[in-house]
C-alpha cells in the first residue's frame, strides 16, 4: 500500500455519514450490459464468479423506499418523473473540470487552500453516501444495480441520488451479498471517481481506499444496531481495495490510513477512528 502524503490523518466513524457532505461533519445477473457480478476473493486474490438472481424492478423501488425512511442519506429516488429535471448528471462523475470545480467550491466551504484535503473528504463524503442505502438494502436482501444512478449536489446541500430503471440482484447470504454489493459499489462507482479524481490532485491508494472503509464501518453506527449489516461490512471489509485498510476492536473500527481532516482549520483535530488517539483507563479513546 503507498504511502499516504500525511502520517497523521485519519477520519471518524461517529455521524450520519451522509452529513459530511452537507455539513462537513466526519464520521468515524447475467446481465452483460449491467456487468458481470463480483465473487469473493480467493487465496490469489481475484474475485470468483458468481450467479446472482434478478428480481423484479418493483422489489428493488420497494426496498430502496423502506431504506429511504431511514433518513435522507439513505434516499436513492426511483421516480421516473425525475428524468424530466435536466440537473440531475450521470454517477460516478467523469467530467473531471466540473469535479474539480466542485471540489474547489468545497474546500472554500470548509476554510481550506489544499486541494487534496477538501477532494479527500469529498470523496468519503461520496462513498458513505453510496454506502447508506445500499448496505440497508442488501440488509433487506436486495443488492440494486446502481448503473442507472444520477447525482445532483452542491456544497452545502445534501447529496441527492436518483437511479433510472430500478434492478437489482437478490442479495443471499452476507458472503455472495458483499460480492455483489463490492461490483455494485467499488467497481462500477468508487474506482472511476478516484481515477476522475486522480486527474486533477494526487491521492494515496491507501488515503482513497482508507476513507471508504472508514465510510462503510461508520455506516454501522447509523441506526439501530443490525447484525445482518454488520456482517455484510465485515465481509465486504475482506475484499480488495478494502482489505487491510483497518480492523474491528474493543474500540470499533479503526483504520490504518488518513484523511487529512486534520488539516481543516482551524484544526479538525483526529477522529473517532484514528489509531493514534490514545485509550483511556478504559481502554476506549475518549471522543475529540
Amino acid at each position: 500500500m503507498a504511502a499516504d502524503p500525511d502520517p497523521i490523518e485519519i477520519v471518524s466513524a461517529d455521524a450520519d455519514p451522509g452529513e459530511i457532505i452537507s455539513a462537513g461533519v466526519l464520521p468515524v445477473g447475467a446481465d452483460p450490459a449491467r456487468g458481470a457480478p463480483p465473487g469473493g476473493v480467493p487465496a490469489g486474490g481475484e474475485p470468483a464468479s458468481v450467479a446472482p438472481v434478478d428480481v423484479e424492478p418493483g422489489q428493488v423501488v420497494r426496498v430502496l423506499r423502506e431504506v429511504g425512511g431511514l433518513g435522507a442519506y439513505f434516499e436513492i429516488r426511483t421516480d421516473p418523473a425525475e428524468e424530466a429535471d435536466p440537473t440531475w448528471r450521470p454517477f460516478p462523475e467523469t467530467d473531471g473540470d466540473r469535479l474539480l470545480e466542485l471540489t474547489g467550491l468545497y474546500a472554500e466551504r470548509l476554510g481550506t487552500t489544499e486541494r487534496r484535503v477538501a477532494a479527500s473528504i469529498l470523496f468519503q463524503g461520496l462513498a458513505s453516501r453510496l454506502w447508506s442505502p445500499v448496505i440497508a438494502a442488501a440488509a433487506r436482501g436486495i443488492v440494486p444495480d446502481l448503473s442507472g444512478l444520477h447525482w445532483r449536489w452542491a456544497p452545502g446541500a445534501p447529496v441527492a441520488l436518483w437511479l433510472a430503471g430500478p434492478s437489482g440482484w437478490a442479495a443471499g447470504d452476507a458472503r455472495t451479498a458483499a460480492r455483489l454489493v463490492h461490483r455494485v459499489v467499488v467497481t462500477e462507482q468508487l474506482a472511476p471517481l478516484r481515477e476522475t479524481m486522480l486527474g486533477f490532485v494526487g491521492l494515496a491508494d491507501g488515503l482513497v481506499w482508507g476513507n471508504a472503509a472508514s465510510a462503510l464501518a461508520g455506516g454501522l453506527n447509523v441506526g439501530p444496531p443490525d447484525p445482518a449489516r454488520e456482517a455484510l461490512v465485515r465481509e465486504l471489509l475482506l475484499l480488495e481495495p478494502l482489505a487491510g485498510t483497518g480492523s474491528f476492536g474493543a474500540r470499533g473500527f479503526v483504520r490504518r490510513s488518513c484523511c487529512l481532516y486534520y488539516r481543516v482549520p482551524p484544526g479538525g483535530e483526529l477522529c473517532g477512528d484514528c489509531a493514534l488517539l490514545a485509550p483511556g483507563p478504559s481502554g476506549v479513546p475518549p471522543r475529540r
